[in-house]
């Protein structure tokens, strides 16, 4: 049956695998894997990968591998195992028993490299890095055969033994695949097997003094795993007639199907591992979990649920080509999960004293306010209410523009869930800084309206100031300050288009009494303000705060936009 005949909406891939299941290939079975290095943190690309391999897994009763490609010791640490473990499972995705290492395979992968030194298919070769790439020719040249290729059975067979056994320093010789220098793929011109590497690795120590290539190890452990469906990035496309080659010239017990996909580029960020490496190493940020990085632990130490990552992943789906998204629609995911299920609360960001001068001192009233209006299961709670109170300073001008709405001198406003107030009296101190305010309120407003249905166009939100607590909050902004430095005109190193309005620490907040008893990872919308989850660093002296996502939906905007068109 022809892969058009597949139910409408499909993605290529799935298109793929729903075409094979029919045909009966591989029995019918299917089988992925995710392989990630253990040489860094993953990041929101590896989510989009994460949420295709295991859902393909999931959607066609099949089974999907958690495999670490750990092949260059050099780079890679049990940090980065570990973190991986970790966000795959918050992710909401489990691979049972089957966790690998392709340093499982490191025996098998030797034996297989002496069984394509036997055939004549690979050969020791002593020439430098440099020398290398200099045989390799370009896209417009053949390359040139190295002098060591004609090298005979035995002498290969006996200086790969040597290599492994330690005889020869670093970089003196290595395996190549014998292929064709002439062919116009350049991963086809003698790739590189093996190398001599004296490097601990952090699972099987000094036992091993060569590493193969990923090329290599790649098909090799996705044909001893059963994989029947190789799921990579576009990058990989031209070397997929390698991983090919190999699994045709060795004795595997199958041959999986590599299908590329064009990975994820989101805007106004940094998605190479290197970059992001740089930018924890030099401390441009301040770890792999800074929420403004794209990684997954900086997504989720800054409020960013699993929900939302993995309908982010479907919105954007998987193509053939190359794009770019915008940064817009993974924060409108964000908004569209929290909406749903964040307690809305009162958090005043920069405070300004308001004393209402008519409230009887010392009196303390509840208020009663809805946890969330969009689930009417979420019920409500009780909020303290007293004579003197903080509102936001943006929210009082004392000269307003027009379509000021807010509080000013002789204007009334409405405070959610409370009374109207209006404002009296500005104190200033000797600079002529605003201080205090000075209001009266309208007894007779309770709860937000008056007898008369008179009405306001101003609101407020407000924090009792005798039962305030004290907070920091923490207000991420994007981490590039240009959407792509690649496409700026002016080639710059990536780091100077970093944003030096990333990040605003504000000390001194007023949070809501109920806020006390808030948790790391708990998260909230501040009314008026955003999405805001609390952080690691939170104490129960000091709750900090991260926001996530403002109210303002840009993506939201941009598709309406379209629409108009």
């Amino acid at each position: 049956m022809a892969i058009e005949e597949t139910t409408p909406g499909l993605n290529f891939i799935r298109a793929i695998v729903e075409a094979d299941i029919r045909a009966g290939k591989n029995g019918g079975r299917v089988h992925t894997r995710f392989p990630p290095e253990p040489n860094g943190y993953l990041h929101i690309g590896h989510a989009k990968s994460i949420c295709l391999n295991f859902g393909l897994a999931r959607d066609y009763n099949g089974l999907c591998n958690l495999r670490f490609d750990d092949t260059n010791p050099g780079k890679e640490d049990v940090e980065y195992v570990d973190s991986i473990l970790a966000d795959i499972r918050w992710l909401g995705f489990d691979w049972g028993d089957r966790l690998f290492y392709a340093s499982d395979y490191f025996e098998k992968l030797y034996e297989y490299a002496l069984h394509l030194i036997r055939a004549g298919k690979a050969y020791v070769c002593s020439l430098s890095a440099d020398e290398i790439r200099a045989y390799r020719g370009t896209l417009t040249e053949p390359g040139k055969d190295s002098p060591c290729r004609q090298r005979s059975v035995e002498e290969n067979l006996d200086l790969f033994q040597r290599m492994r056994a330690g005889e020869f320093p670093d970089g003196a010789y290595v395996l190549r695949a014998r292929i064709d220098m002439g062919s116009p793929n350049l991963n086809m011109r003698d790739p590189v097997l093996y190398r001599i590497r004296r490097e601990s690795h952090h699972r099987t120590g000094d036992r091993w003094l060569i590493y193969p290539m990923y090329d290599y190890t790649h098909p090799i452990s996705d044909a001893l795993e059963g994989i029947t469906h190789s799921v990579c990035t576009l990058e990989f496309e031209d070397h997929r007639p390698f991983y090919d080659w190999v699994l045709d010239n060795l004795p595997v017990p199958c041959h999986p199907q590599q299908i590329e996909f064009a990975r994820l580029n989101l805007n106004y960020t940094v998605m190479s591992k290197r970059k992001l490496l740089e930018l924890v190493d030099k401390a441009f940020v301040r770890g792999w979990d800074d929420p403004r990085l794209p990684t997954i632990a900086g997504l989720r130490r800054r409020g960013y649920t699993p929900e939302a990552i993995r309908a982010f992943a479907e919105t954007v789906g998987v193509a053939k080509r190359e794009s770019m998204v915008d940064m817009a629609l993974l924060e409108h995911c964000l908004r569209e999960d929290l909406n749903r299920r964040a307690q809305r609360v009162m958090a005043v960001l920069k405070p300004l004293k308001v004393v209402i001068t008519n409230y009887p001192a010392g009196r303390v009233e509840e208020m009663d306010a809805e946890n969330n209006p969009e689930d009417p299961g979420a019920g409500t709670r009780k909020l303290p209410f007293s004579r003197e109170i903080f509102i936001e300073q943006d929210d009082f001008r004392e000269d307003p523009p027009k379509k000021y709405f807010r509080l000013s001198p002789g204007r009334e406003i409405r405070l959610k869930h409370a009374y109207y107030i209006r404002c009296d009296e500005v104190v200033k101190n000797a600079n002529g800084d605003i201080i205090e305010l000075r209001c009266s309120h309208d007894p007779e407003s309770r709860g937000g309206w008056t007898k008369d249905n008179r009405k306001v166009l101003g609101t407020s939100h407000w924090v009792s100031a005798a039962h305030a607590v004290n907070a920091e909050v923490r207000l991420y902004e994007k981490l590039l300050s240009v959407p792509d430095p690649a496409a700026e005109k002016e080639e710059k190193d990536f780091k100077e288009y970093l944003n030096p309005d990333s990040l605003e620490i504000l000390k001194g907040c007023k949070v809501e009494p109920s806020l006390a008893q808030a948790r790391p990872g708990d998260f909230f919308q501040f009314l008026r303000q955003g999405y805001f989850c609390v952080d690691p660093d939170s104490t129960p002296e000091l709750p900090v705060f991260n926001r996530s996502v403002t109210l303002r939906d840009t993506w939201a905007r941009i598709e309406r936009s379209r629409q108009d068109k």
